[in-house]
């Protein structure tokens, strides 16, 4: 099998899976509060990737840790998984699924503005453009629909959706600026933030265990949203002749995501979503081509 078609099936095969972690949060949610949801997943990433470093004999690479990569894993695993995850969970909680899950997608066009002021990098006419159009596609899903009267619905699951898109915006620029292995270095930052979720579920929740309906949602989102999909979707970018063959792919995702929330969790997915979800992803594309 040629390495590029290895390519499309790995990041396939990652696509697919992402693609049910928006109705594997809502379902689990039913049974685990978010808090918990995102300790128990931590847990089950951090363990998962435990055991990739062995399988890939990267394992005596943390051995040569220094004080700045322990430093940097820290503060890369504040953002993500600890503040990305329990902001998104909560948007979850609140917002219907295909509601969060679209929101989710504006995080490309929130790098674009973050890049600006911390990468210094210029915004072309075109840019600004693509990134009016992905805000007409938050507005639509924030009055949902109704532009009739000026009334958020769910002002506050919006606001945290959207914020959870920045903290993944900054983490994503600052793992690219750490150059790092990329497995060695999830591992640790997914270490360093499971001892966060460990300290604030503590204070805030105190301790519980899931009955096994939550014990299973938790562990299918912490290997297939936290762990080993990341890591399918790397070798899929090492095996690809370009980046653009296989990253085009993610477009898929949001499209599938709908489709597993309608047969899983139940929603009737709205007009107001897909229309929201079209300008979303138009706005993005437009990005891509202007760049």
């Amino acid at each position: 099998m040629k390495n590029q078609t290895k390519a499309y099936l790995c990041a396939l095969t990652a696509v697919l899976f992402w693609s049910t972690i928006g109705s594997a949060f809502k379902l689990t949610l039913r049974t685990v509060d978010f808090l918990h949801l995102v300790l128990f997943s931590s847990f089950v990433s951090v363990a998962a990737l435990f055991i990739i470093l062995i399988l890939q004999g990267r394992l005596a690479l943390l051995r040569h840790l220094t004080g700045r990569d322990l430093l940097r894993s820290a503060g890369l695993g504040l953002l993500n998984p600890f503040l990305y995850y329990v902001i998104l969970l909560r948007a979850y909680d609140i917002l219907l699924a295909q509601e969060a899950v679209v929101l989710n997608y504006v995080w490309p066009m929130t790098l674009v503005l973050l890049s600006i002021p911390i990468l210094r990098q210029r915004i072309g006419v075109m840019s600004i453009v693509a990134l009016l159009i992905s805000f007409a596609g938050v507005v639509i899903i924030t009055l949902q629909g109704d532009f009739t009267r000026l009334h958020f619905t769910n002002l506050t699951g919006v606001v945290l959706a959207l914020g959870s898109t920045i903290v993944w915006a900054l983490y994503w620029i600052f793992n690219v600026k750490d150059k790092r292995e990329e497995v060695p270095k999830l591992f640790l930052n997914f270490s360093f933030g499971f001892c966060y979720l460990l300290l604030a579920t503590t204070l805030y929740e105190g301790l519980s265990f899931p009955g096994w309906r939550g014990l299973l949602g938790v562990t299918y989102i912490g290997l297939f949203e936290m762990g080993i999909t990341y890591v399918v979707w790397l070798k899929a970018l090492r095996l690809s002749a370009t980046t653009a063959k296989v990253s085009n792919l993610i477009f898929i995702s949001p499209f599938l995501s709908l489709l597993f929330v309608a047969l899983f969790v139940g929603e009737r997915i709205m007009g107001y979503t897909l229309a929201g979800l079209g300008f979303i992803i138009g706005g993005i594309v437009l990005q891509r081509f202007s760049r």
